[in-house]
């Protein structure tokens, strides 16, 4: 590309990030990320396929931890129980991601999600019937790419790249577009992606249309001690995956626990205690003190 029209072009996407920014659009410079994200790995080409990564890695400079739009949990509150996001584990390399439905704890030690958080009720799922799916998988250009799993890590890897929020759940087009950010996905087996782990994420979804109210639903991976990687960028592929439903209207939870592998079965719910115990993660931190008295009087009932 012309070196002239190359600095043009740098110039306006990265005019155009901080025109956003001012005006506190955040739902705009998510669409431009994704936009320019699934331009840049999806395989465009010329001046236009340029602008797009230009405009997304724009953004990624704008995006820090410190809470800038669409980062930091202080932007999403909204989709933890009662505003509290539960404690981030120890380690480094943890980014908190904002989404238009969802948020993501980002780990780029495993370059997958540590847990992705979803506030769910009857009138979004029925506005997600209405959605296509996109199926347009892209680098996240908010994380730096040394933290990020891309495209080329799940070819031929013989995982599948499994949503923690799942695209079926998504209420809007851009919500949709959205839920393909690789910082959303996990490596999947295949035949437990589109079988025994759908069934969950159908039964979570039929237990929603009938709940009186929202439904707080916490998706992630487990990880064994040494985990397998794919992909140059070493994506760690977890052995088991979970999902921790909460009805606040109900007062009830549960959570789902599957190994990450081709003959699995859906089995019985265990209780919120028992799922803490197994990730060392207090997913419900607001409501920790509450849970272990109902627990211990039997009120934290399985559906």
């Amino acid at each position: 590309m012309n070196p002239f029209l190359r600095k043009t072009l740098t110039r306006a996407g990265e005019a155009l990030i901080r025109r956003t920014l001012r005006r506190g659009m955040a739902r705009v410079l998510m669409a431009v990320a994704v936009a320019g994200s699934a331009t840049t790995y999806v395989g465009g080409s010329g001046a236009l396929s340029w602008l797009g990564s230009a405009v997304a890695q724009s953004a990624s400079l704008f995006a820090t931890d410190g809470g800038g739009k669409g980062v930091g949990f202080a932007n999403c509150r909204k989709f933890f129980a009662h505003g509290v996001a539960p404690a981030a584990p120890a380690g480094s390399q943890l980014r908190e991601l904002c989404f238009g439905t969802f948020a993501v704890l980002h780990s780029g030690a495993t370059k997958t999600p540590v847990y992705v958080a979803e506030r769910l009720s009857r009138d979004t799922l029925l506005a997600a019937r209405r959605q296509h799916r996109s199926d347009r998988f892209f680098a996240d250009a908010r994380l730096p790419q040394r933290e990020r799993a891309e495209l080329d890590d799940y070819r031929r890897s013989g995982y599948s790249r499994g949503h923690m929020a799942p695209a079926a759940d998504m209420p809007s087009e851009e919500a949709m577009a959205q839920s393909f950010s690789l910082a959303n996905i996990v490596p999947q087996d295949p035949a437990q992606n589109a079988g025994a782990w759908a069934k969950i994420e159908q039964d979570t979804r039929r237990y929603v249309m009938r709940a009186r109210g929202d439904v707080f639903v916490i998706t992630g991976p487990v990880f064994d001690g040494a985990p397998r990687t794919i992909g140059a960028g070493r994506v760690a592929v977890p052995s088991h995956l979970f999902k921790l439903v909460y009805d606040p209207a109900s007062g009830r939870s549960w959570a789902h626990w599957q190994a990450n592998s081709p003959d699995a079965q859906v089995g019985r719910p265990i209780t919120y205690r028992e799922l803490v115990q197994r990730t060392g993660l207090e997913l419900l931190p607001g409501l920790a003190a509450q849970s272990k008295a109902a627990d211990s009087a039997g009120l934290w009932r399985n559906p």
